[in-house]
C-alpha cells in the first residue's frame, strides 16, 4: 500500500506542479519554487524508504510517516480541486468541438482563453488566483490538527477498558481490576499539571494492581528529577510492576556500546522504580495469592524485532512459575509476542511501545495508523488462540510534541472466569 502510494504521489506531484507552472503565479515559474517543490518531495520519499529499510530511532521513523501521511492527504485534496476544473473545462472543449452551431456562442465566448489553463478573469476572479487561494487553504489544513494535537490532545488521558476472560482464572481472581500505563517518556513532557491530572484520573478508578510498561524516560535518568514525585503518588493494594522499554536504557544518549557512564545511568533508572515503591521485574516474576489461589505476574527486560534491544530473558523470567494456572507478562515491545511468547504459555502479554505513532483514527470499532504498516499488533486487545495480547498506546509522548487521533492512553482491565 505504501509503494502504491509513493507511486501516486509521484503522479500527483507531475500533475500539481505543472498545473502550477502553466498559471500566472510567478513564484511558482522561479527555480526556487522548483527546487523546493521536489526537493521536499524527494527528501520525503527518501526518507520513507529509509525507515523501512534501515534501523533509524522511531521518533525519526514517527516525523516521516506522519508527514507522509500528512502531505499525501494535502496532495489529493489539491488534486481533487484541479481535476474539478479540468473536468469542467473539459466539458466545454467537448462541447466546442460537437457541439456545432448551437455552441458557436460558447466557441467566441472562449475563444480567447489560452489553453490549457485560461487566466482571462471573466466573473471576478482569475484561475491563478483561486489556485493561489485554495492551494494556500488546502496546505494549511493539516496544520490545524498537528496544532490542536500539541495544545488540547497531548495531555488529553482517555480511560479504554477492557475485559479479558481467562479459562484457567482461580475464582478468587475474578472481577480483578488491573490498570495499565506505559511509555511515560518523561523527558518530553512540558507541563506538571497536565501530567498529575492524568496520574490522578488513573488513581481514581481504584485498581487493585497496577502494571507500568516501560519507557520511563526518553534518555536519561534525570529526566523523572521533576515527575519523580507525581508519579510516585502511583500507587494500588496489590501493587505496581513494571519493566523496561528500549528507551531506558540509554542507547540513544549514550549509544550502544557500554560504558561506565551508561551502566550508571540505567542502574539510576532502576532505583527510580524502586524509590517510587514500583515493583521492577527485571526476568523475573512474582507470585499473587488469594486465600488459596495463585497466579504469576512475569517481567522481561526489553526484547524487539529489528534494531531493539534483545535483553530479555523469557525463559529465566518463567522460573518456578510451571504450576501456576495463570501468567501475565510485562514485555514493552509487541513484537516480543508473535517472536518469543507465542511459543510460552503465557496467559496474557501487556506492551506498549508503539504510542500508536501518535497519529491516527482510533474508535470501538475501526482503528488506523501508520503505525499498522510497522507493528502486526500495535493498539488495543488481539487473540492467537488462548493466548491474548494488549498494546497501550502510551502515557506520553515523543518526537512530535503532541497526538493527532490517538489519546494518551489508560487502559482499565477486569479479570474474568470463562
Amino acid at each position: 500500500m505504501l509503494k502504491l502510494n509513493t507511486i501516486l504521489l509521484f503522479i500527483l506531484d507531475f500533475y500539481i506542479f505543472f498545473a502550477l507552472r502553466a498559471t500566472n503565479i510567478q513564484f511558482v515559474k522561479t527555480k526556487w519554487f522548483s527546487f523546493l517543490w521536489w526537493g521536499y518531495s524527494i527528501s520525503l520519499l527518501i526518507g520513507l524508504y529509509i525507515s523501512f529499510q534501515y534501523p533509524i530511532p522511531l521518533m525519526y521513523r514517527s516525523i516521516i510517516l506522519v508527514a507522509f501521511f500528512m502531505t499525501a492527504v494535502s496532495k489529493f485534496i489539491f488534486a481533487a480541486v484541479l481535476i474539478i476544473d479540468d473536468l469542467r473545462r473539459g466539458g466545454i472543449w467537448v462541447s466546442r468541438l460537437f457541439g456545432g452551431k448551437k455552441h458557436e456562442r460558447v466557441e467566441e465566448r472562449f475563444e480567447e482563453l489560452e489553453e490549457p489553463l485560461p487566466e482571462v478573469p471573466k466573473n471576478g476572479i482569475t484561475r491563478s488566483e483561486f489556485l493561489m487561494k485554495s492551494g494556500l487553504f488546502v496546505a494549511a489544513l493539516p496544520m490545524f490538527p498537528l496544532a490542536w494535537g500539541v495544545i488540547s490532545t497531548a495531555y488529553d488521558y482517555r480511560i479504554r477498558r477492557q475485559k479479558l476472560v481467562l479459562p484457567n482464572l482461580p475464582k478468587a481472581f475474578h472481577g480483578l481490576k488491573i490498570a495499565q500505563i506505559s511509555d511515560v517518556h518523561s523527558g518530553s513532557f512540558y507541563n506538571k499539571k497536565a501530567v498529575l491530572g492524568g496520574v490522578e484520573m488513573l488513581l481514581g478508578e481504584k485498581p487493585d494492581m497496577i502494571f507500568f510498561t516501560g519507557d520511563l524516560v526518553n534518555n536519561v535518568a534525570s529526566e523523572m528529577r521533576d515527575y519523580q514525585d507525581i508519579f510516585s503518588k502511583v500507587k494500588a493494594d496489590l501493587g505496581v510492576f513494571s519493566t523496561l522499554g528500549n528507551h531506558d536504557y540509554g542507547d540513544y544518549y549514550y549509544g550502544k556500546e557500554d560504558s561506565p557512564e551508561k551502566r550508571k545511568n540505567l542502574q539510576d533508572v532502576i532505583d527510580t522504580h524502586k524509590v517510587m515503591g514500583w515493583d521492577l521485574l527485571m526476568d523475573e516474576n512474582r507470585t499473587l495469592k488469594m486465600g488459596a489461589d495463585e497466579l504469576s505476574i512475569v517481567g522481561v527486560q526489553n526484547w524487539g524485532t529489528g534494531r531493539f534491544p534483545k535483553k530479555g530473558d523469557i525463559k529465566k523470567a518463567l522460573i518456578g512459575t510451571e504450576d501456576k494456572p495463570v501468567k501475565l507478562l510485562l514485555s514493552h515491545d509487541p513484537s516480543h509476542w508473535r517472536a518469543e511468547i507465542l511459543d510460552t504459555d503465557i496467559d496474557v502479554m501487556f506492551a506498549g511501545h508503539t504510542h500508536g505513532m501518535q497519529f491516527g483514527v482510533r474508535g470501538e470499532n475501526f482503528q488506523w495508523s501508520p503505525a499498522k504498516y510497522i507493528y502486526k499488533e500495535w493498539a488495543g486487545l488481539y487473540t492467537e488462540k488462548n493466548q491474548q495480547l494488549y498494546v497501550n498506546t502510551g502515557y506520553g509522548f515523543l518526537g512530535y510534541p503532541g497526538r493527532v487521533g490517538i489519546a494518551p492512553e489508560i487502559t482499565i482491565f477486569e479479570l474474568q472466569t470463562a
